[in-house]
């Protein structure tokens, strides 16, 4: 035999115990998720309130192996609901409101949000207090908003403060109170919220209810736009562009201002362009590449958390 043939007889002989190795995993995976499953329908069949709300995130979320059916989501979650399940109640009360699984009904939403809300479940009182703050499924209340987003927002729910902070911002059910606003948008903004921290950034550039302060602003808008924010991501490269908190620096602003533009940001796209007229061949190589090699950060705040969906 030729050492050729013996190096390909070789490689053929490793990938097929690669290739063994792998559908054994895979098999092992497969047997696993399988058995999870069937043993959380089991214990949900039998009436097990948490099983049952275990399991409309499964048929919510989907799987490898399984496919994602709003439908039995409902189905389960409403099982649980039924049972007094906060996280079920507040879960069938999104699938209502986002018309997931069944037909958009605000008002089915506001009611299993409530339920969930008069048992403490922060994320219920933050979507109850939104929705009597927009009257979407109930008369608009500005007192009974603010009743809920400060039951939300004093559990650390970021939804409830920044929407706490909205009814101080414009006095919504309260006296207008800027800092008391600014103060709520923060909280917020500290759990790691994109969009939270987007908003604040930009407080900080525009002196809105706080002293102005360029450095601030550059430290919350780099945090947003990290998160791939394309509104912070455009104002971070204005920033850097002007100079404002930081020193000027055409490679920065053109990075983040790319990035602003790859996303649909037409304002981004004009400033990219008239970027480019003041920089070198070398300078837009080096943002470009950067660019290309950016990854957003990824923060359940911003995404999240699979505890509630």
């Amino acid at each position: 035999m030729t050492t050729r043939r013996l190096l390909r007889s070789l490689i053929l002989a490793i990938a097929s115990i690669v290739l063994a190795i792998i559908l054994a995993f895979a098999y092992c995976f497969i047997s696993e998720e399988t058995n999870v499953f069937n043993n959380v329908l089991k214990a949900a069949e039998q009436g097990d309130a948490k099983e049952q709300y275990a399991l409309g995130l499964m048929y919510y979320d989907g799987g490898v192996f399984r496919k994602q059916d709003y439908s039995q989501a409902v189905k389960w979650f409403r099982k649980s609901a039924e049972q007094g399940n906060t996280k079920a109640q507040f879960n069938l009360g999104e699938m209502y409101a986002d018309g997931e699984g069944v037909t958009q009904d605000y008002q089915e939403a506001v009611k299993w949000y409530k339920k969930a809300a008069e048992q403490g479940n922060a994320e219920a009182q933050s979507a109850l207090g939104y929705m009597y703050q927009i009257g979407y499924g109930v008369t608009k209340d500005y007192q009974e908003a603010h009743k809920w987003l400060r039951k939300a927002a004093e559990q650390g729910n970021a939804d409830g403060q920044f929407h706490l902070g909205v009814t101080y911002a414009v006095g919504l059910g309260v006296a207008k109170d800027c800092q008391g606003a600014f103060n709520w948008f923060k909280k917020a903004a500290e759990q790691g919220n994109a969009i939270y921290q987007s908003i604040l950034a930009s407080s900080y550039r525009n002196g809105d209810c706080v002293t102005r302060n360029y450095e601030e602003a550059i430290k919350w808008y780099k945090k947003s736009a990290e998160q791939g924010d394309a509104i912070a991501q455009h104002a971070l490269g204005e920033m850097y562009a002007k100079g404002e908190g930081v020193a000027a620096d055409y490679i920065e602003a053109y990075k983040w201002t790319i990035l602003a533009a790859e996303q649909g940001d037409p304002n981004a796209v004009e400033e990219r362009d008239s970027l480019k007229k003041k920089m070198s061949p070398q300078q837009i190589d080096e943002a470009e590449k950067i660019a290309k090699e950016f990854k957003p950060k990824i923060n359940n705040a911003t995404l999240k958390a699979d505890e509630t969906k």
